[in-house]
């Protein structure tokens, strides 16, 4: 479980090209499929998203999460908790990963899937967004 501070800072580091195939299986395991959850989500939650090349990063606090290479703004929208706001390609990334590890939590109860939850939503609590995707996530 992760533990974290007011002065504890989690940062997120870029996944270079040659370390990408080590990736998913690192953080996914045996649940591979929350690749895929990844996209669909993404998908589900914005009319903006249209595939592509998506970039991996690793955080500090073992934490991970996924983001479209494509820098734009994007209108996320879900009608369980009435969200509606446009947010930056990262904040979409941690939501969608957030959404995909939350699901793939509740399939398997898996005890490392929850920890990446957890720990994705600390870093996301510091982020520049982190109103936003604190109120897609609710």
């Amino acid at each position: 479980m992760c533990n974290t501070t007011a002065d504890t800072a989690i940062t997120a580091t870029l996944v270079p090209e040659t370390s990408r195939l080590d990736f998913l299986p690192r953080f996914f395991g045996k649940h591979m499929i929350g690749e895929a959850m990844v996209f669909n989500w993404a998908d589900r939650l914005s009319a903006d998203y249209n595939g592509g090349l998506w970039d991996f990063f690793t955080l500090s606090n073992g934490g991970f999460y996924l983001a479209p290479s494509v820098q734009l703004d994007y209108r996320v929208m879900w009608n369980l908790n009435s969200f509606d706001d446009t947010m930056g390609t990262d904040a979409f990334g941690i939501v969608v990963t957030l959404f995909a590890l939350c699901h793939l939590a509740e399939l398997t109860e898996d005890e490392p899937v929850i920890e990446r939850y957890h720990a994705l939503r600390d870093y996301a609590a510091m982020h520049a967004e982190s109103r936003k995707i604190m109120r897609a996530i609710d």
